[in-house]
């Protein structure tokens, strides 16, 4: 092998002009490469940070551009009849919510709704119980969309409860993150699939197409789960042994909504749109449409908030951006990952200078940490503007929710870092309700109780700290 590739370099080094062809060759590499990219049209901090790496990888560089860069997509979606107007009984308390209200239906498609249940549910422990309890009275159908589901306790415990379902007759569809599940493999679901259940993959790999680009960045983090089209779930919770603290002591610690009212139909429309993404099947949805039960009339306001790559109006960053902007006592934001751009960097440094009560929750060490020096690289501006900074653990927080002022609440799966905002495709609620945010006020406070603040005169030493967090900043645009 030595003397074959010494007689290659010597054979190469015969070439005429080889220098020179090469340079060409790079030349031409770098002006097709960078016009690609500028046409992307990204921010300018992106784009340079894409040139500059990619033109210092010669060739290979456009194989890592064409897996992992931007990409957009265009993908059908079900017509949706909105209500431009609100009866009264809707209508949000504050011009603030409805501002937020009308932003919210205008980037992200789905209308004001209301909800006469919402229930907040805290870690696995809480949430498994909920689920299964409501599949196991599901009558009609059961919808899932999961992110990621692992082969443990956890999740046989779900198959084996949607394998039941199926064999009593009831339509199970079970829609998965090829890569966020991808321990997870087809024999695992056998029961599920001889018993008439329905699974399908979202995005998964396209190698035997290599003429495409393939979809490696743009994953469904949803969590979504649907019951006969009245009671839903949503949030950041996962099926998996790791968020559940009675199975590990380690479990994360998340956040769960379990809905109930017309809130579940917005749910039921987001799934079957992914649904028929994925699957081109769209023949059930007539028949969903008709056998969906008359929603229980709802107090509490609520909105589903969806954002993904096939949109360009990123709603869920701009709502989290307009109600940091528009609140008037306090901002509480708990976060596994932090990575802002400069929109929300912005708006969360202003609340504090305006004397707001500005508050983030992050984890003292995320399962990346490359992500935790990033993070940190934002704390001395937070900690100048008068940002109160707390670090959770030993568990890893993976909670993700922002309270404003005493009535107004995010709570999804999407994380405050670009991946979330830009990349995945994600689903929130945007709930205008002062009962909810009192629950989650009590929830936040307890947590910063339980967080160890971080303090302006914290040590820094060179090597361990500031050069590692001054280095993984310089990714924060592609991560």
């Amino acid at each position: 092998m030595p003397d074959l590739l010494l007689h290659l370099w010597h054979a190469m080094q015969g070439i005429p002009h080889l220098r020179a062809w090469l340079t060409a060759g790079w030349l031409l590499y770098l002006a097709w490469l960078g016009t690609w990219i500028l046409l992307q049209k990204r921010e300018p901090v992106a784009t340079l940070s894409w040139l500059i790496s990619l033109a210092l990888l010669p060739y290979l560089g456009f194989f890592i551009y064409y897996v992992f860069g931007p990409q957009r997509l265009s993908r059908h979606r079900a017509r949706r009849r909105q209500r431009t107007t609100l009866p009264e009984a809707e209508t949000a308390r504050t011009p603030v919510a409805q501002e937020l209200r009308t932003l919210a239906q205008a980037t992200s498609g789905y209308a004001p709704s209301t909800a006469c249940n919402i229930a907040l549910l805290v870690d696995g422990c809480s949430k498994y119980p909920a689920l299964l309890d409501a599949i196991a009275g599901a009558k009609q159908h059961v919808h899932l969309e999961y992110y990621i589901l692992e082969p443990d306790r956890t999740g046989q415990a779900l198959v084996d409860a949607l394998s039941e379902r199926a064999r009593a007759g009831i339509k199970v569809r079970l829609l998965l993150d090829a890569v966020g599940s991808g321990h997870a493999r087809t024999a695992f679901f056998r029961p599920l699939l001889d018993a008439g259940g329905e699974l399908a993959w979202f995005h998964p790999g396209r190698v035997w197409l290599p003429w495409r680009r393939p979809w490696v960045n743009l994953r469904t983090h949803r969590k979504l789960a649907i019951i006969d089209g009245s009671i839903g779930f949503i949030g950041g919770i996962n099926i998996t042994d790791e968020e559940d603290p009675r199975l590990r002591a380690d479990a994360y610690r998340d956040l769960h909504l379990r809905l109930e009212g017309d809130v579940v139909r917005k749910l039921q429309e987001l799934f079957v749109d992914d649904w028929a993404y994925v699957t081109g099947k769209r023949d059930f949805i007539r028949e969903l449409a008709r056998d969906m039960p008359q929603p229980c009339p709802g107090a509490a306001r609520v909105q589903l908030l969806a954002s993904g790559p096939d949109s360009p109006w990123e709603a869920i960053h701009r709502l989290h951006v307009h109600a940091i902007h528009a609140a008037e006592r306090r901002v509480w934001l708990a976060t596994p990952y932090f990575v802002p751009g400069e929109a929300a960097m912005m708006a969360l440094t202003s609340s504090a200078l305006g004397g707001l009560d500005v508050r983030l929750l992050v984890p003292r060490m995320s399962d990346s940490r490359l992500v935790t020096w990033c993070v940190r690289s934002f704390y001395d501006d937070l900690l100048a503007a008068g940002v109160k900074i707390y670090e959770y653990g030993p568990r890893m927080l993976h909670s993700k929710a922002l309270l404003v002022d005493d009535n107004l609440a995010i709570l999804g799966s999407a994380n405050f870092d670009q991946r979330s905002f830009r990349l995945n495709f994600e689903a929130s609620m945007l709930i205008d309700d002062a009962p909810f945010t009192a629950t989650l006020s009590e929830l936040l406070s307890r947590e910063f109780e339980d967080a160890r603040p971080v303090r302006a005169d914290r040590a820094q030493p060179l090597l361990t700290r500031r050069l590692p967090e001054a280095m993984a900043r310089l990714l924060a645009p592609l991560l």
